[in-house]
């Protein structure tokens, strides 16, 4: 089917309108009208090539949200106008232990992203900066009737790559938890936390963030580049989750958690970070990984935002700025995500 779209046909090239045919839906399909479309930072990463080498055209775009179309025959848990969200995830192996047990984001043959992926339909997978998908059943999810749809476009990916390690860690009332970087994921982490009833910090080197922290639910605030607010904060939070996508030092960060505390990290920095593992040594503290989440935790996530009524902190843009976003969101000038409205296309 005809599916217009926005791309970038090389890693030094600008996004421009691009049109393309998807698969016609199978038996086991839910075909999507495309609403919105989060950018995320990895897609910056992956259309100019600072994870490797992308394949072009690249159409990125891995929060998806919208309206079904049509199913397949097969189709039984959705239905024509029903409110639905594809996130980084379009197929996995769905036979390997982690697969079985509902993570196929850690599938062990390897997952199928949703832009930029080997097709096991054939070439490559192209995402949601375009107003039309066509995704297997089992990799669509439910939105909330109350939540609004453009704001919960992000939780596809910065709301469970930062509600997955959360509730992995057995995060709960009355823990400390420090939130490193104000940006995509890290207002999204203060906002779950809060929602666990966790005591929320956000760790920032930018002063100017603190009134923005507080009104997204953050108890306290710590500019990190101030030695003295630093040391007060000794040893002292359960959990810091690492939300910065740019090189930095992690000895800052483990020196404020607690003995046997998490520093969680969910940024991707395209450079490798220097790690000195003494202050994991002396305090027996833990270093934990986390990536997006499988399609039950999605879903799980979805509900919970639901029940508390969390949506991401959004600018909504239309397709032609798409260029300016990328440049934009790189410098951090965004309150904290931009949109793409895909009807536009």
């Amino acid at each position: 089917m005809e599916t217009k779209a926005y791309a970038n046909h090389a890693a030094d090239q600008a996004f421009v309108p691009y049109i393309f045919d998807r698969r016609d839906p199978g038996p086991e399909d839910v075909a999507i009208d495309i609403k919105y479309c989060g950018i995320c930072h990895s897609d910056i990463h992956t259309a100019r090539s600072e994870w490797g080498p992308a394949q072009y055209p690249c159409v990125p775009g891995h929060e998806i949200v919208g309206i079904v179309r049509d199913v397949g025959s097969n189709v039984t848990r959705f239905k024509a106008g029903d409110k639905v969200g594809v996130g980084c995830l379009v197929d996995s192996c769905r036979t390997c232990p982690s697969c079985e047990e509902g993570l196929e984001n850690y599938c062990e043959n390897g997952f199928t992203g949703t832009y930029n992926s080997t097709d096991r339909h054939g070439g490559y997978t192209k995402g949601g900066y375009s107003n039309f998908i066509v995704t297997d059943q089992r990799f669509v999810l439910s939105i909330p009737e109350n939540l609004d749809l453009a704001a919960t476009a992000p939780l596809l990916c910065a709301g469970i790559t930062t509600f997955s390690p959360l509730k992995h860690v057995g995060l709960k009332k009355g823990d400390k938890l420090g939130v490193l970087g104000l940006g995509g994921l890290g207002h999204m982490a203060v906002k779950l936390g809060a929602s666990f009833g966790a005591e929320v910090t956000v760790l920032s080197r930018s002063a100017h963030k603190q009134a923005d922290a507080e009104s997204l639910g953050a108890h306290r605030f710590v500019l990190s580049t101030n030695e003295n607010a630093v040391a007060e904060h000794a040893n002292y939070f359960d959990y810091i989750i690492d939300t910065v996508s740019a090189p930095h030092d992690l000895g800052q960060a483990f020196g404020m958690i607690k003995r046997e505390g998490t520093l969680i990290m969910v940024g991707a920095s395209d450079k490798p970070l220097d790690l000195n593992v003494f202050p994991m040594i002396l305090k027996r503290r833990k270093m934990l990984g986390s990536l997006i989440g499988g399609l039950p935790e999605t879903q799980e996530m979805l509900d919970h935002c639901g029940r508390h009524n969390i949506t991401a902190d959004i600018e909504l843009i239309d397709p032609e700025r798409i260029n300016e976003a990328f440049d934009r969101t790189v410098k951090s000038d965004v309150k904290y995500r931009f949109v793409i409205d895909c009807q536009k296309f």
